[in-house]
């Protein structure tokens, strides 16, 4: 059985990462969900926008496979430029990641929930309340997949906003942080990722590709913490049709 991750949040989790300037992976145990099966991997994973890349979904899903010997499925839905309210119960996109976790929990077991955003939500009005909305965000998400304790990451904003020229309010970015902070140590099974020395693409407000390389891991690691134990999940036949599985790599 596939080991499945979903991808939901904005532009750094969807992955801005110049694929020139990629680190190789092992994608022999990588799968991504596409119209509803399993592919195998090839970028950008998270194609969401003209100029999706390099994702750090990449490099934690290598770790997790040499891990703990399995495939790793990645369900992609984040989109970029988007905000927390976007992301609310009810809404487009919050119905439409759970409708392809849905579709991925047919042939998988989804086994954890990578968040990245808020770049969108530095404004005052906006981090204040960032903490809150989020907590019903992931609580409606967790009881609508009926996953009450999946375990969930959610990765610190970059420290190089401070000088991106784009917006005014990203300045506030720590502040997001903060409540990112405060929300992992609110709930046993919700880790933060730090950010920290990470550094970004030229136009500072996405991660570079050897950044998210390194960020993918430090999600791994965090994981690590959450997961009850480290034993391996019992796997099962993977439901596919064999007739078709070489054509499906052309």
């Amino acid at each position: 059985m596939i080991h499945s991750f979903l991808m939901i949040g904005q532009s750094n989790m969807a992955g801005r990462g110049l694929r020139n300037e990629a680190i190789p992976v092992d994608t022999s145990h990588i799968k991504v969900l596409r119209n509803g099966r399993w592919q195998p991997m090839y970028r950008p994973v998270n194609n969401d926008r003209q100029a999706a890349g390099v994702s750090l979904a990449e490099s934690f899903a290598e770790q997790y496979a040499k891990t703990y010997g399995v495939d790793v499925g990645l369900i992609p839905c984040a989109d970029g430029g988007t905000c927390l309210e976007q992301w609310k119960p009810g809404s487009i996109l919050f119905d439409h990641a759970v409708f392809q976790a849905k579709f991925a929990a047919r042939t998988s077991t989804i086994v954890g929930i990578l968040w990245h955003q808020g770049e969108g939500d530095c404004d005052t009005a906006s981090f204040t309340t960032y903490q809150e909305r989020f907590e019903k965000m992931i609580a409606s998400l967790r009881a609508q997949l009926d996953l009450p304790d999946i375990p969930v990451l959610v990765g610190g904003l970059g420290d190089f906003l401070i000088d991106c020229p784009l917006f005014d309010t990203l300045k506030n970015y720590d502040e997001v942080n903060k409540a990112l902070k405060s929300v992992a140590a609110a709930d046993p099974s919700i880790g933060f990722v730090p950010a920290e020395g990470l550094t970004s693409n030229p136009d500072l407000l996405h991660f570079n590709s050897k950044s998210l390389h390194e960020f993918g891991k430090r999600y791994f690691d965090v994981y690590q913490t959450l997961r009850a134990d480290n034993t391996v999940i019992e796997q099962k036949p993977l439901e596919t049709d064999t007739a078709h599985s070489e054509m499906e790599r052309l």
